[in-house]
């Protein structure tokens, strides 16, 4: 089995911000692989699925960014699921917008969802996809920034994003997360 748990706020007030790109890759996911992730467990949405002949679970934490690693955690012991099957995607300020970062360990760098998920997972060996979101200007309130919309110039960078960090994830259903990161890291 292997699960993706795609970082975020719920509601709609957070939907398209760039802390949620995390739940945009998941949408995405469940998008191609007709996944429907309506399921409320684990204080988080989850839909479960087959790709590739093999069980997928795809996870949005219900219970904001701040405390992911309560609903991972949940998840992990609720389906007996093991931390090395896991992917985990989120918003990076300290990578360009429209590029991957993909690392299996590390500190949280001031997110405070991974913060969370370190803390709640005992670790800070789990795969990641890094999605960039860039810094703000300078004077610029960075929770302000991380919450508020993409604006129009950077759609095309978003979604061929969105769709690089899709494919990344694909291929690691059957790869090693070394070999993975060697092909989408550019």
């Amino acid at each position: 089995m292997r699960w993706i748990a795609g970082l975020g706020n719920p509601g709609g007030a957070y939907q398209g911000t760039r802390h949620n790109v995390g739940f945009m890759v998941i949408d995405e996911l469940a998008k191609r692989w007709g996944i429907n992730v309506t399921q409320n467990k684990c204080r988080a949405l989850i839909g479960e699925g087959n790709v590739q002949g093999m069980k997928v679970i795809l996870i949005k934490p219900m219970t904001y960014m701040n405390l992911s690693g309560e609903s991972v955690r949940s998840f992990l012991d609720y389906f007996k699921a093991d931390l090395e099957d896991g992917v985990v995607v989120y918003d990076d300020l300290d990578t360009e917008i429209g590029k991957l970062r993909l690392r299996y360990q590390g500190s949280a760098g001031g997110h405070n969802g991974i913060k969370s998920l370190i803390q709640h997972l005992g670790t800070q060996t789990f795969d990641r996809v890094r999605m960039g979101i860039s810094r703000p200007q300078p004077g610029m309130n960075i929770a302000d920034y991380v919450l508020s919309s993409f604006p129009k110039s950077e759609q095309e960078k978003l979604s061929a994003m969105i769709s690089d960090a899709c494919d990344a994830i694909e291929f690691r259903l059957k790869a090693p997360f070394e070999e993975t990161m060697a092909k989408f890291n550019r």
